[in-house]
């Protein structure tokens, strides 16, 4: 298996290495797998992975994946569904993937196949950590309460869930079983579509609660404060937003990438992030976001969802509604 170095202080992620001259595919997937479900984050480093090593390992703890629609990631194995990441040099602010989404990926994989001389690091921090830390009052304004994703549809997303673009008032009250959504009509005829999701949430593997969810990136990255909202259709109030990114600012460990190095998150309760990319020609990461094959049932999905059944691509938004990540 390689040295295991245990998180602790200051790096909340397992540090495994090879002992001598190791790859991925030698790697013990059941350690692999205890390791993860207890900690949730990995860096394995010295391992010299390249795409194809990173493929086969993201598919060896995966059943099925998703790909992140949104425009600018370019296909490195698309039989694999690996892609490169978000285009852009910006810093992100701290999201699991795709939690904008109701089929946000239960793992994160990344895979640096070119390093950065500077920047470009990618940023982690541990959700029941940061939920742990918010201020008393902040944390139980957020106790017990949802996060509502209300976003227009659009007509091809409309047949992919719904079987028609022109859907009626039956059909949107009672959606098939299978679709994540639910639906309004707004006053002006289009169709708007909705989920929740708990403002603090219970990891897969642990207890929490943990913080987890497109709040910051929306508000500092895409600049959006009105989405997601509170279950009463209110805003999260500003001055909780900026206690939650300081707070989870100061929790973040920057991991600077080293040529083959594969970061493993658990999706569901760690949080990540970037600092702003010095020169986008030298950082090339490779992501895969998956649906592990020892994931326990989550009750805020439909029964038995498709994204569980075989890799999933979502219908791709229209560009006047397209956000980032």
């Amino acid at each position: 298996m390689g040295q295991i170095l245990l998180p602790e202080p200051g790096r909340p992620y397992v540090a495994i290495t090879p002992t001598a001259e190791g790859r991925l595919t030698a790697l013990d997937r059941a350690a692999v797998i205890d390791l993860y479900r207890t900690h949730g984050a990995l860096l394995l480093r010295g391992f010299a992975a390249d795409l194809d090593e990173f493929g086969s390992f993201a598919r060896s703890l995966c059943r099925t994946a998703v790909v992140n629609e949104t425009p600018g990631r370019s296909r490195l194995d698309a039989a694999r569904a690996v892609y490169s990441v978000d285009g852009g040099t910006n810093a992100f602010a701290l999201h699991p993937e795709l939690s904008r989404e109701p089929w946000k990926p239960d793992a994160a994989l990344f895979c640096c196949l070119s390093s950065p001389q500077a920047g470009g690091a990618t940023t982690i921090c541990d959700g029941i950590a940061l939920a742990a830390a918010l201020p008393s009052e902040i944390r139980a304004g957020l106790e017990g309460r949802r996060l509502i994703y209300l976003k227009a549809s659009w007509p091809e997303q409309l047949r992919f869930w719904l079987g028609t673009d022109t859907p009626d008032d039956a059909l949107l009250q009672a959606p098939p079983p299978h679709c994540p959504y639910r639906f309004v009509r707004l006053p002006d005829g289009r169709v708007a579509r909705y989920f929740t999701r708990p403002a603090l949430h219970r990891p897969m593997f642990a207890e929490g609660p943990a913080f987890g969810n497109f709040l910051l990136f929306a508000r500092f990255n895409n600049g959006n404060g009105h989405h997601p909202l509170l279950d009463d259709m209110t805003p999260v109030p500003e001055q909780w937003l900026q206690a939650i990114k300081a707070t989870g600012d100061r929790l973040a460990v920057a991991i600077d990438w080293q040529q083959g190095d594969v970061l493993v998150l658990d999706n569901t309760r760690f949080l990540h992030g970037r600092t702003a990319i010095t020169d986008a020609a030298e950082r090339q990461i490779a992501t895969f976001f998956g649906y592990l094959d020892f994931a326990p049932v989550d009750p805020e999905e439909p029964a038995d969802p498709i994204w569980r059944r075989a890799d999933f691509c979502p219908p791709a938004p229209p560009p006047e509604l397209v956000r980032a990540v």
